[in-house]
């Protein structure tokens, strides 16, 4: 599962993480790792980034039309369960973000390996997850 880190830097115009991002994409887009997920939560946590960084709504728009037709790239929906476990990892973990618990939820639910792909150390904490550096990939 590939979390919010790669996904933004991929759309955004400069990032620390571009370069590595966008060969990510093009990795995923030529079916290098079969089917990659990401929760549908990226979305939503793009929005208020985006809105944050003074992104207009159309712009937004072009960027979740980007990720959305990346080939490979499977979004998840979220769930009751998805939530219920999102809402325990934060209590049990101590995660202070909503995105970030959703994520480990989800990986934790849905991808059948379990695993993260992000520069976030926050999923090295939840027992069951293995988080992924874009950066050795």
């Amino acid at each position: 599962m590939v979390e919010t880190d790669i996904l933004y830097a991929y759309v955004k115009k400069e990032d620390w993480l571009k370069k590595v991002a966008r060969s990510l994409i093009l990795k995923i887009e030529k079916g290098e790792f079969e089917k990659v997920y990401a929760s549908r939560e990226a979305l939503h946590e793009m929005y208020y980034v985006s809105r944050e960084e003074g992104v207009s709504v159309d712009e937004y728009i072009s960027r979740v039309v980007a990720l959305t037709n990346i080939k490979n790239l499977v979004f998840l929906e979220t769930t009751h369960e998805i939530d219920l476990l999102a809402l325990t990892l934060m209590k049990q973990y101590g995660l202070e973000s909503i995105f970030d618990a959703y994520y480990a939820a989800t990986a934790l639910n849905q991808v059948p390996d379990h695993s993260i792909i992000s520069t976030d150390t926050v999923f090295d904490r939840i027992p069951g997850i293995t988080r992924i550096d874009p950066r050795e990939i």
